[in-house]
């Protein structure tokens, strides 16, 4: 069988992490980092979907859901491939996409998918640094009656987001990453 973590954090590496000696990468928060990650190069490409879509489906097997998703755009390839990659197994989840301000015409809603009111969910984000924009997600997720059961990250930096986002459910639900700033720090070599 393929080693579909193995893969991804070779692509995660090739694709979408850079380092440098001087912290040169300014992030959301304004910081400036020595390595950053962009991970839509992985999320987008066909290959990483399909590792993504395998990992996470394995991770929620047994998980009864009815929607995975989390704030747009980070969060829309991952939800797409895991709900493709569902439906392939006989076990469909539904994607849903929180938008980053709510629909201006129509119902004007923040949530976009076949989930409604009272549905279990996951939320998704591609890369947490302070957490930030998943708590949003989740704030907005829970506003629309959704029920969070589980928090998945693409990639930790190891920065506090993990904490932050543990602090602000305030219960036991789960926040895991698929994988981490160190396992991809481990392929690095310097030049």
């Amino acid at each position: 069988m393929e080693n579909h973590k193995e893969k991804l954090i070779s692509l995660i590496y090739e694709k979408a992490f850079r380092y440098s000696p001087e912290p040169v990468f300014k992030l959301v928060s304004g910081r400036m980092s020595n390595y950053y990650f962009n991970c839509k190069a992985v999320t987008l490409d066909p290959e990483g979907m399909y590792h993504i879509g395998n990992i996470i489906c394995d991770m929620i097997e047994d998980r009864p859901v009815q929607g995975i998703g989390g704030l747009t755009l980070g969060a829309d390839p991952i939800a797409n491939a895991v709900a493709y990659t569902s439906f392939l197994r006989k076990k469909p989840v539904n994607a849903f996409v929180v938008r980053k301000s709510a629909k201006p015409h129509g119902t004007m809603q923040w949530i976009e998918g076949n989930v409604k009111a009272g549905d279990s969910v996951i939320v998704l984000d591609d890369v947490i640094t302070t957490g930030k924009s998943t708590i949003e997600a989740i704030g907005r997720i829970r506003e629309a009656g959704l029920r969070v059961v589980s928090v998945i990250a693409l990639v930790d930096r190891q920065e506090g987001g993990y904490e932050a986002i543990r602090e602000y459910l305030g219960d036991d639900t789960p926040v895991v990453s698929v994988v981490t700033r160190e396992d991809v720090m481990k392929l690095y070599k310097p030049v």
